[in-house]
Order: C-alpha cells, then structure tokens, then sequence
C-alpha cells in the first residue's frame, strides 16, 4: 500500500512539473511573439532592447525565444548544454554581428568620422535612437561593437576580417557537422559520377551511330586524322577508322560500390548524431568505436545475469492495458516521449575499401572472360561491371543466336581461366538483357551497420520494423519492411554469418522503434546470442532459453494474435493500424496503442526435436494470420533440412535470407534454388523478399559483440522492462501427465489394494487393452503412484493402503 502511495505522490509531482515547464514555455513564447511585432509599449521596449543588444539582428532574439519554448512543450525539457552545433549556431551569430558592425564603421570612417573608441561610439547611436523616432544603423549592437573591439585590440584593423573569415568557416563546420575530408569525398564521388555519365552517355551515342551504319570515331582517331597521321589520300579513312567501323566496341564501365559509399557518407544525416538525451551525454562522448570484432563481452548488466531461462525475469510485470489507471497511463506516455533512440556513436565506422589496382584487375579480367568464352565457340562481351563489397559481377551479353544455357553450362572453365575458388552464373539478370557471372573479391570489404543505419534508404523508411541487412552488388544499402515480409526465414551452417544477421536486425530496430511501439519475443536455445538483450524495454518476456518453455511462449503468441482479433472485431478494425487509429478518435487517446510484436527464433531445429508438432501448428497459425495482428516472425536455423522447415512452415514464410549452406540440397530447402552452396561466409547472403522472381545478393551488414553489448547497456539506461504477465510461458510440471482416462480412479484403487501394479493385471481386472493398461501405469507412474519398470519384477506400489496422498 505504501509502495502505490509513493508511486501515486511521484506521478502527481511529474505532473505538476509537467505544467509548471509547459506554463513557463507559454510565457516565453507569448513575449517572443510580443516582442516580434512589436505590440504595444511593452513590445516596443522588448525590441529596443533587443536592438541594443544586437543591432539590426533584433529579429533574432525573439525567434530563438519561440524555438526554444516549442522545443521546452514538445520534449518536456528545456534545451540545455551547449553542443557541437549549438556552440557552431552561436558562433555563427555572432560572426555575422561583428561583420555588420565592421560594414557600420567601415561607413562611418568613409565619411570621416572614424571613431578612436568603437564602444563608445556604439553607445552614442544607440542613444541617439533612442531620443528620436528615426531607427539609426546601430550595427551589430553592443554585442558586435564588444566583439569588433576585441579583435581590433588583439589582431588590428587589417587583421580583423581575415580572423573573421576563419571563425566564420569553424562556426559552418560546427553548426553543419561537415569536414574537410568529407567534402572532398564528396566532390570526388560526384566527379566520379560525372565521369560515368560521360562513359555511359559515349556508349549511347556510340550505339546509336552503329544503329545508322556509322562510325564514331574516338578522340584519339580523329586528333591522328588531323595531324594526317596514317591518313589514306585515296580515301580518306584511316586505318584505325576501318577496324573501329567492322567492331566498333564501346569502353568497359565499372561500378564501384566504394563511390556510392562515399556519396551516402556525405549526404548522411548528422542530426541523428545528437539524439541521445542530455543526461547521458557524457556517457556517449566518453564511449569509443568498438576495436575488436570477434570478441565475445562479457554481462556487465544484472538483467543480463541468471534467470533467463525462467519465466521470472528483472523487471516489472505489467498488466494489461483495460486495468491501467490514468495515473499508469500518464506515466507511460510521459516515459515514451522522454525516451531516446540510441546515437550512431556507439557502433563502429567503415573504412576505406578500394584502391586502382583493383579496377585494373577488374578490366583484365574482363578481357579474360570475353577470351574465354570465345575459345568455346561463344560469342559475347562485357557490357558492365559492378564491384560489390565480396563479389564482382560481370555482365555478358551474349550475340544473337547464342543460347544462355551454354555460357551456364562453361562455370567451372570460367573459374578456372580467372583462378577463382568458385563462380555465381544469374542467368539471366533480372530487367536486363545480359548474364551475370559472380566472381570472389580477393579480398571481402566490411560493411559496418552504422553506415547502412545512416543511409537515406533507413532513415527515410516511415515504418518501425525497417531492418538494415547490408549492401548488394552495386553498393547500394539494403533495407526491409518487415511489415511487409511478413514473416522471415533465415539460414546458414555455422560460421556464415546468421548470428550476426540477427544481431543486425535487433539493433535495427531498436534503433528505429521506442519500446511502446515495437515489443519483441526472444527465444533462444543456445543460451549466448540473443541473452544479451536481457532487460531491454522492448522485450515482452526474458529472453526464452529453454525449449519447452519455447513451444510453450509461441502458444502464448497465438492466444495474443487471438485476442488482438476479437479487440479488432469489436472496433470494426481489419489491422492493426486500423484499430490503432480507431482507439485514438474514439478514445481520446486514453486506451495505449497496440505495439507491434517481433518474434526471433535463433535456432529453430532444437525447437522442433523437443515438440515438434506444437511449435510447428504455433508457427503456421501465426504465419497465416499474425500479419494483421501486427505480430511478425523471424526463424533462423543452421540445419535447413525438410523436417526442420516443413512444407508448410515454407509456404506461409515467403521471405527468406540463405546464407553459406553445405550441399545444393539445403540451398534448395530453404530458396527453392540452388546457389546458395557457392556463397563465400562471413556475410555473404541470398536475399529473396516476398514478390520477387530471384533472389539478390548482398553482403551483410556487421555489428561486433561489444557494440551490441553498447547499444544494449544503452537502451536499459532509457527505461526499465516492463514483462507482460500474460506473456510469460508456464508450461507442464515436468514429469507430470494429464489424467484424461475415466478408469484412471479406478485403476489406482485397484493397484493400491492389491499392492502390485502390471500391465496385464490391469488389463485382467478392467478388461481393457494393453495400450490402454500401459498408459494407465505410466500415468500413475508419472503421478509417484508407483515404481519404475524394473524387468521381470512387478512395480513398486509407493501409496499404502489406507494413505489418502493420491494424486489425481
């Protein structure tokens, strides 16, 4: 009782702070407005102030009045600390005050009226507006002529503008979070980017020339027919011309995944960097990028340690949202908008990943490629190359007449000739009129997560269940909407990669996703990949680690999805966003909104061996009807063999993620294809979304165990877990069966007065079967009724007559 007491007095002392900011936030805003037009006595002594202060910029104070108070009512905080972009913002200003004020005295000594004290002489003009009611050029305001009177004192009047120039550059540095190497980098990819249009743009031209029955010439060619290097009296044409004419064949153009990188890194979006909250500020700015990558860390957390394989967890068990007084309500709403989503500092950046001697490669074998397939009798050349991160994609475009099935059948001839360890063949690639060979990098290049994270594809994705996955071929950065999957099926053989997959995709969405938006369900075998989310809000339960407990969590999801349909039927909701929206206008927003709910299985084989009839009727339910609900499934397993991921698991799950499996028959199981057998490990993946003719290659993103362990100690700092009650899974006592038998009473009547229990005494005396008479023992047995089997022996009876300790 005293416990809900105190709970109640802090809910109202939060209110009441509440009120007193918004109250305060109001003033402010309503003085600024005042202020900005200048209404009445008291608007025009706030303007004449502010000009004092910073001259013709007077504006500028009463917009920064109204900013900070709409930040101060829609974050609940006023905006405290000075940042790298706020001390850039303040810098800035007051660049700008000093210049206006030194353009002031650079009018006043052209007239002869240069001044030996500048501040004086500010303070004159602004008195002088003062007593007349023509507004005077005042400058920069007192501000300004304190500023432009330091620097004059310390660097002279000669040395004032360049220092100023300087200032001017670090407070655009500052406030925009641009460098130097980045804007390089940038200019370098666009001029990248131009060169390639210039290629491609040649190519069309050329190809448009030979479409005519005309040549077009190269600049080399025609410079020689200027210089009448080799020209032909005769006929005009040089030699070179000729050859050009006959095979005119357009230069190679490589695609290097590294430019668009670069490109993305430039245009990222550096206000993500800051949206930590300020109470943990010193904790971001004191955390370095993780070195190490395969380094396991070790459980820092209490929530981390024990219990995870019990249904009772750290944290609160929370009820559901029909019995959540006002006072619940209103301190749940205030945690989620108080709530922060982890900053990209906390996971590590990418590097450099290419150089020109790789290009050089590229080009030679290419020249390769064509010559080999020309000593088997096929004729075709490179159109394209696209460098991804672990392969490179050659795009042959075989001549007409030529039959696709021949350059498939000459893959190992081609590995061969460019002495590869092994090739991919798509054929053909999607929308283009050419074949695909995929050839191993000699070296893989990293795609960190944080570099995918902060791309316009991730951060533009207005949904919550948006996971980051890596780059494909081209380079450019992978994303998908689980909500639009709906369900996941991931796997691999040990070592290639699935881990980290699933790593990537948690911390995707807790980057992307508060904990009353998005709740998840972990289940995990093993015990040591997804424990390290213990006491994250997001999770519904602790995370699962015992597999009856397992089978028995997926039937609490489904009684879930039931309820959520029978909240839909009542509102006339068809989804869960339906209903969501439906709650809000009929509500008053006093019902809390369904989150969406993400379930991860990390090894879906351990499941099925333990109870594989239940698990596999949970995850077809779900799989056929969760989408609606709002509840999503991920599935992941190292074996994908047809009894694991059945028939009917793989026809309600039709996005799957492959990564490096052992035979073509797995890579069959779980793509319908083969391929996936040819993939490299450490990342490489086939990813095959819902929709799509064939699958896309991609290398995954990587996420290290000590930036996952960040993130994680991270988000448990924002709030406490709240465990759902009815979430939790108790399943059977072990050891305990059902009694569902009528004779069972009688049975154990019988045993007991007789002192000895077999099958065929129960089968004597009831009259019954041997299968029925062995069910009957092994329930009693179950039920410490009587003894083990021991042989030829007939069962211990371990209740005596008379004792009334009988379990039924």
């Amino acid at each position: 009782m005293r416990k809900a007491k105190s709970e109640k007095t802090a809910v109202r002392e939060r209110a009441g702070e509440v009120i007193r900011l918004e109250l305060t936030a109001l003033s402010v805003l309503l003085l600024s407005v005042v202020t900005l037009g200048q209404f009445g006595a008291v608007g025009r002594a706030l303007t004449y102030l502010c000009r004092v202060l910073v001259g013709t910029w007077n504006f500028v104070l009463p917009l920064m009045g109204i900013a900070a108070s709409l930040y101060a009512m829609v974050r609940l905080r006023w905006p405290t600390g000075l940042t790298r972009r706020r001390v850039g913002v303040l810098l800035l200003f007051g660049c700008l005050l000093i210049g206006t004020h030194i353009q002031l005295f650079d009018a006043l000594s052209a007239g002869g009226r240069f001044p030996p004290s500048i501040v004086a002489e500010t303070a004159k003009l602004v008195w002088a507006e003062r007593n007349s009611d023509v507004p005077t050029d005042i400058g920069g305001g007192m501000i300004g002529a304190v500023g432009l009177a330091l620097l004059i004192f310390l660097f002279d009047r000669e040395g004032t503008p360049v220092v100023l120039a300087f200032l001017f550059l670090v407070a655009l540095l500052l406030s925009t979070g641009l460098t130097f190497a980045r804007i390089l980098q940038s200019i370098t990819a666009a001029a990248k980017r131009l060169r390639t249009e210039v290629r491609n743009w040649a190519v069309r031209q050329a190809g448009q020339w030979r479409a005519r029955g005309r040549t077009f010439p190269s600049l080399r060619h025609r410079l020689a027919r200027k210089r009448g290097k080799g020209a032909n009296p005769a006929d005009g044409v040089t030699p070179a011309d000729k050859g050009e004419g006959e095979e005119a064949a357009p230069p190679l153009v490589i695609h290097d995944f590294a430019d668009v990188a670069y490109r993305q890194e430039a245009l990222r979006f550096p206000e993500l960097e800051e949206s930590a909250p300020e109470g943990s500020s010193g904790q971001r700015r004191g955390h370095t990028p993780p070195s190490g990558e395969g380094k396991t860390a070790g459980p820092t957390d209490p929530a981390r340690e024990g219990g995870a394989s019990t249904a009772e967890g750290e944290g609160h068990t929370t009820q559901t949202a029909k019995t959540l007084t006002p006072e619940e309500r209103e301190a749940r709403r205030l945690a989620a908008e108080r709530y922060q989503l982890p900053p990209f500092s906390l996971l590590q950046k990418g590097t450099g990943r290419h150089s020109g001697r790789e290009h050089r490669d590229i080009a030679a074998n290419a020249r390769k490629l064509e010559e080999t397939l020309e000593s088997f009798g096929v004729s075709a050349r490179v159109i394209s190359v696209h460098r991804g991160p672990a392969v490179t994609r050659y795009e042959v475009q075989p001549s007409i007449g030529v039959k696709v099935s021949r350059i498939v059948s000459l893959a190992d001839d081609l590995a061969l000739a460019l002495a590869a360890r092994d090739i991919r063949i798509e054929a053909p690639i999607p929308g283009k009129s050419a074949v695909g060979i995929e050839v191993p990098n000699n070296e893989i290049a990293l795609v960190t997560l944080r570099e995918v994270l902060e791309s316009a594809a991730f951060h533009e994705s207005p949904s919550k269940l948006t996971i980051a996955l890596g780059r494909d071929i081209s380079g450019e950065p992978v994303v998908a909407d689980l909500a639009k999957m709906p369900h996941l099926l991931i796997a691999g053989a040990t070592g290639s990669g699935k881990s980290v997959c699933i790593n990537s995709i948690v911390v995707s969405l807790l980057y992307k996703a508060k904990p009353h938006e998005v709740k998840l369900m972990m289940i995990d075998p093993k015990m040591v990949e997804l424990t390290v989310y213990n006491g994250i809000p997001h999770l519904l339960t602790p995370v699962v680690t015992d597999p009856r407990r397992a089978a028995q969590a997926l039937k609490k999801v489904v009684q879930e999805m039931e309820r959520r349909y029978h909240l839909f039927a009542e509102k006339g909701a068809r989804d869960i966003h339906r209903y969501n929206q439906l709650v809000a206008e009929q509500e008053g927003g006093l019902e809390p909104a369904l989150p969406q709910i993400v379930v991860i299985v990390d090894e879906l084989a351990d499941l099925m061996m333990v109870a594989p009839g239940d698990v596999e009727d949970a995850i077809c339910r779900l799989a056929q009807m969760a989408r609606a609900a709002g509840i999503h499934l991920i599935l992941a397993t190292q074996r994908p063999s047809v009894d694991v991921i059945t028939g009917v698991i793989k026809a309600n799950i039709p996005s799957r993620i492959a990564f490096g499996v052992s035979s073509q028959a797995d890579s069959r199981t779980i793509l319908d294809m083969a391929g996936a057998e040819k993939l490299l490990g450490r990342g490489d993946m086939l990813f095959l979304p819902v929709g799509a003719p064939k699958p896309i290659r991609v290398q995954g993103a990587f996420v290290s165990d000590s930036e996952v362990e960040a993130v994680a100690s991270f988000v448990r700092t924002q709030q406490e877990p709240e465990y759902a009650e009815e979430m939790m899974p108790t399943p059977e006592k072990e050891g305990e069966l059902a009694v569902d038998d009528d004779l069972y009473e009688q049975a154990v009547q019988l045993v007991i007065e007789a002192q000895s229990a077999s099958v065929s005494m129960l089968q004597r005396r009831l009259r019954i079967g041997y299968a029925r008479a062995a069910r009957l023992i092994d329930m009693m047995e179950a039920n410490g009724i009587v003894g083990p089997y021991e042989g030829s022996k007939p069962r211990e009876v371990l209740i005596k007559k008379g004792d009334t300790r009988i379990s039924s």
